[in-house]
Order: C-alpha cells, then structure tokens, then sequence
C-alpha cells in the first residue's frame, strides 16, 4: 500500500486528506442525525401533556430547547403559546432555518470533496502524462521501466480520486435527502403543537 502512495506521486497527500476528511464526516453526520437524536418519539405529546396538566414552566422549556432539534423548535412555540398565532409561528420558523443550518453542518464540505477528488485524480493523471511524453522525447519508447512511472503515476492518482468522491458524493446525497426528510417530520410535528395550543385558548376564550 505504501508503495502505491508513493508511486502516485506527491497528489496522493490531498486524495488523502480528503479521504479522511469525508470519512470523519460521514461517521459524525451519521451519529448526529439519527432520527432517534433529532425528532424523539412522542415528544410533542409529552409536551401537550405538561400544556395540559398546567406543568409547563420554564425549566421545562430549558431542558425541552436543550434536548434535540425537535426540542428547539417546540421551546420557541411555547415561548410565544400566549401571543398571536402569527408571532408564534414566526418565532418557530425563524429557530427552525437555525435548526436546518445546524443539520446541514458539513454538508457542504462533504460536497467539496466529492467535486474536487476527482479533478486531483485528473491532475495526477495529466502530470503523469506528461511525464511519459517527456520520457518518450528524453529516451524513446524502447525503455518501457522510464515510461512506467508517468504510467502508474497517472493510473494510481486517477483511482484514488474517484474511490474517495464516489462514496463521498453518495453520503452527500444521502445526507441531504435525510435532512429534507428530518425538516418536514419536524414541520410537521411544529404544526401540530401549533394547532393544538390554539384550538385550546380558543376553547378557554368561548368559555370565558
């Protein structure tokens, strides 16, 4: 293996880097966006039970804020639970595009990676190219051990390119479609609290 690296040549130091740099960010965007970690089963009902039960106080707002992303949304519902339905919802949306943000940490640089290992792999290969014309123009074709070099040079750097941007742009892929998956789950779990705290201070108005 380390004789691969070294023949092909000193572009293999960024494939490198930037294998490892994907890896890292796969392994963590997959920890951290578990579905169990960003939207907890049945919190929204847990939360409409403390609204309830009249057990909803700023600690639990805190701990709520502090739990998920869910959480996050939800605390800044509550927060506004008796202004005017606009002000909540605004309040919900604007903690919300923070929220996304949040989740597409790294994305974007993921992204990169996968764009740019390709084009090192090409580099390599049009450096070792050139090395090969420049051994033809030196010594001929009748030494195939001088051309090999710019051979292999050209081979090894344009594998390695796209064995690291084929999986990174997979986990690119993957992780947007499951972040956009994550934000309507949330949506819609923000539009149910919503509903449902309005429809009881309606409820509490016509009885007043």
């Amino acid at each position: 293996m380390v004789e691969i690296v070294k023949a092909g040549g000193w572009l293999m130091a960024p494939i490198i880097l930037c294998a490892i740099l994907a890896m890292g960010i796969i392994l963590e965007r997959f920890w951290t966006l578990q579905p169990k970690k960003v939207i907890p089963q049945d919190l929204t009902a847990r939360v409409w039970g403390w609204v309830k039960n009249n057990q909803l106080d700023q600690a639990k707002i805190q701990s709520l804020y502090q739990g998920s992303q869910l959480g996050q949304i939800l605390a800044a519902g509550l927060i506004n639970r008796d202004r005017e339905r606009a002000v909540m919802k605004d309040s919900i949306e604007d903690t919300g595009r923070h929220v996304v943000h949040e989740l597409e940490r790294y994305l974007d640089t993921l992204g990169t990676v996968a764009a740019i290992s390709p084009l090192l792999g090409l580099l390599g290969t049009v450096i070792g190219m050139v090395k090969v014309f420049t051994a033809i123009t030196t010594h001929g074709v009748g030494n195939p051990t001088v051309l090999a070099g710019g051979i292999a040079e050209a081979l090894i750097t344009t594998g390695a390119g796209l064995t690291v941007a084929i999986p990174a742009l997979i986990g690119y892929r993957y992780f947007r479609s499951h972040v956009d998956s994550l934000v309507v789950n949330m949506e819609k779990e923000a539009i149910k609290l919503v509903e449902a705290l309005h429809r009881r201070r309606d409820g509490a108005d016509k009885n007043t």
